[in-house]
């Protein structure tokens, strides 16, 4: 891997934010290079998720922490404490992997919804990128990415919704949105 580890925001209102995060952590995979992806409130496998794990190999790897716990939206105290607990269980990961040096791509998808929600604070955000070896390629995905954060980005990506069908009534479809 490239002595320097840059910093990708994928953001914004439109699709495909985690599909081009695993694009890009595909692409990482087939040049040799140890991908692991942690995903933030997902509780149920994605078909990228799905063909990762089907690959079977430890050098392309996805990992969830949460348990399904309801919308963050209509949450009683006990199920939002449980959510940070499994929140703060995947940062612990993240710093284990950055101390071991556990891979050379690392993706944090839906981590800025994740600090939108108050889950991951700016702080512990900002000390993940500032602590990432300085090897590591770090990918964060989410809606919404704060001007700080856009700031601190050496790649930002903005997907912007401009017509999608879903609009007009239909339905998510197995392959294409999921």
């Amino acid at each position: 891997m490239k002595e320097i580890g840059l910093v990708h925001v994928y953001t914004g209102d439109g699709k495909g934010k985690t599909t081009a995060a695993f694009g890009l952590a595909l692409r990482a995979y087939e040049n040799g290079l140890r991908v692991y992806i942690v995903q933030f409130l997902k509780t149920s496998p994605s078909g990228e998720a799905a063909f990762v794990e089907r690959l079977g190999d430890g050098r392309f790897r996805v990992f969830r922490f949460e348990k399904p716990h309801g919308f963050t939206y209509d949450q009683d105290a006990e199920a939002a404490k449980a959510l940070r607990g499994d929140v703060e269980r995947a940062l612990d990961f993240i710093h284990t992997v950055f101390q071991e040096r556990s891979c050379d791509l690392l993706v944090l998808d839906e981590i800025i919804c994740a600090c939108q929600l108050g889950l991951v604070t700016r702080e512990e955000l900002c000390g993940l990128i500032d602590n990432k070896p300085p090897a590591c390629e770090l990918v964060l995905t989410g809606r919404g990415a704060p001007e700080w954060l856009v700031e601190r980005a050496d790649y930002v990506t903005n997907m912007t919704l401009v017509k999608h069908p879903f609009q007009t009534g239909t339905d998510a479809r197995k392959g294409i949105e999921f």
